[in-house]
């Protein structure tokens, strides 16, 4: 009986490890561009468990799909992950969710390429609880917001891409004027990641002033 316990712990603990290193893979359509985008993310598993595992478990019920980035800020941020925003209406969508929150999981930094569970404010959210499928891809460090949200990720490559999304012309609520659909977000492990896609010579970006605002996320 001892033995039999033994090697279902050992089987169980050499599954959570194989989870722990899976990656994945997100994949976009810009309005009738038939040139698809995409980048690859890691997960933080160890410092923020939960948010990870229920990351992943959206992912894989493809929960996202069909899904539209719904609020960019250029070369700062892109904020997904609202099922609301599957519908033609933009009034409601940033305010959808799974129906549920989860856990503050707060300990990472917003470094460059930090992917975080977004949030509802402090006034009306503070225990810091955070959106149950919402989250914000920093395309630059935000130093002002570590300490108050879940990063949970972090991106492994396809800057390119999502700096081109986060420059389309938006609308007064920063949503796109073109629709940037999530075709797919596919969890994988590490090793049957695809390499990046050959990017060529790009010409350097005129340097502008960037604005201070308030991001506030749902």
């Amino acid at each position: 009986m001892k033995k039999l316990l033994s090697t279902v712990c050992v089987s169980a603990m050499a599954i959570s490890a194989v989870h722990a290193d899976d990656v994945a893979l997100l994949t976009f359509k810009v309005g009738k561009d038939k040139n698809l985008k995409h980048a690859a993310i890691e997960f933080y598993q160890n410092d923020a468990p939960m948010t990870a595992d229920n990351f992943k478990k959206l992912a894989r019920k493809k929960f996202y799909n069909g899904q539209a980035v719904h609020r960019v800020f250029p070369d700062t941020l892109l904020q997904m992950g609202d099922p609301l925003s599957k519908r033609s209406d933009r009034a409601k969508t940033g305010t959808g969710g799974p129906g549920y929150t989860l856990p503050p999981e707060i300990h990472r930094k917003h470094t460059k390429g930090a992917i975080a569970a977004g949030r509802l404010p402090d006034k009306i959210n503070p225990g810091r609880l955070s959106n149950g499928s919402q989250f914000f891809i920093c395309l630059t460090p935000m130093p002002s917001y570590d300490g108050q949200y879940t990063v949970f990720g972090n991106v492994i490559w396809g800057f390119d891409d999502l700096d081109q999304i986060s420059e389309l012309p938006v609308d007064t609520n920063d949503n796109p004027l073109q629709r940037v659909e999530i075709k797919s977000i596919q969890i994988m492990p590490r090793e049957k990641l695809p390499a990046p896609p050959v990017v060529g010579p790009v010409s350097p970006k005129p340097e502008k002033a960037k604005k201070k605002r308030w991001y506030q996320f749902f």
